[in-house]
C-alpha cells in the first residue's frame, strides 16, 4: 500500500475531532467529519452514518453515503434495529452477517437485499437530551473485528462530547421533557437487563439479546418491554 492509499493516522484523526468538538462549529458539520474520518481510519470498505434521537424521533444528522441513510431509514421505519436499539440501551450491537442474524429479522431481510452484509453500532456517550448511535455498514460479512469495535467506541465518544457543548435548537420545555425521556429509555433497559441476569445467570450481551428476542417476537420496542419486564418484576 502506497503511502497516499494509507488510511490516516487515528491520534490525529482524535487529535482533529476534540479540536471541533470544542469548537463554534455547527454540529451537523462536526458530526460530517466523524464519519468521514471514521471511514478513512477503519481503512476498509464501509459507509458510516450518525442516528440521532431526541424524544421518540430518530434522524440521521451526517453519513458518508446516502446508502447509509438508506439502511437508517429502514430502522426508523421498521421502529427497531442495531442502530436504535444500541442508542436506546447503550451497547455496542454488531451484525457479522445479516444473511444469518435472526434478531431483527425484516431489517436484516431488507437490509440484505440492499446490499448490507454486516455492521456495527456504538452508542454514543448520553448528552442533555439526545441518545444516539454511531453506525459503521459494510457489504461484506464478518468484515468489523476488535479492531473496528475499538475505533468506532472512540469516535462515538467524540460525537457525544460534540453534542454535549453544542445547543440543539429546542425550547426549554421540550430539552427538559427529551433529556428525561432519553435518560429513562437508558435506565430501564440496563434495569432489564439486570433483572434478566440475575434470573437466568447469564452476562449483559445474553441479557440484551434476550430483550432484542422478546422486542421482536412482541412487536414493542425495546424501551417498552423493558419496562413491562421491570414492572412485572416490582409487581
Amino acid at each position: 500500500m502506497s503511502d497516499s492509499a494509507r488510511p490516516p493516522d487515528p491520534a490525529a484523526a482524535f487529535a482533529e475531532l476534540g479540536d471541533l468538538a470544542v469548537s463554534a462549529r455547527p454540529l451537523t458539520e462536526i458530526l460530517q467529519r466523524t464519519t468521514e474520518l471514521t471511514r478513512a481510519v477503519l481503512g476498509a470498505p464501509v459507509e458510516v452514518s450518525v442516528t440521532l434521537i431526541t424524544g421518540d424521533a430518530a434522524a440521521t444528522p451526517a453519513a458518508t453515503d446516502d446508502w447509509a441513510v438508506m439502511l437508517d431509514q429502514l430502522q426508523y421505519d421498521h421502529g427497531y434495529g442495531p442502530c436504535l436499539d444500541s442508542a436506546r440501551a447503550g451497547q455496542l450491537v454488531r451484525v457479522d452477517d445479516t444473511a444469518t442474524d435472526a434478531r431483527w429479522p425484516a431489517f436484516t431481510s431488507a437490509a440484505g437485499e440492499a446490499g448490507l452484509a454486516s455492521s456495527l453500532s456504538a452508542p454514543l456517550p448520553a448528552q442533555r437530551h439526545v441518545i444516539g448511535a454511531l453506525n459503521i455498514y459494510t457489504r461484506q460479512p464478518q468484515a468489523l473485528g476488535d479492531e473496528q469495535v475499538r475505533l468506532a467506541e472512540h469516535f462515538a465518544s467524540y460525537a457525544g462530547v460534540a453534542i454535549g457543548n453544542t445547543a440543539l435548537y429546542l425550547t426549554s420545555a421540550k430539552l427538559a421533557a427529551q433529556m428525561q425521556e432519553a435518560m429513562s429509555s437508558r435506565a430501564v433497559i440496563e434495569q432489564a437487563k439486570g433483572i434478566l441476569m440475575a434470573v437466568n445467570q447469564c452476562d449483559e450481551d445474553e441479557a440484551f439479546a434476550k430483550l432484542v428476542d422478546l422486542s421482536q417476537r412482541s412487536h414493542k420496542k425495546l424501551r417498552d418491554v423493558a419496562r413491562e419486564l421491570v414492572q412485572q418484576v416490582a409487581g
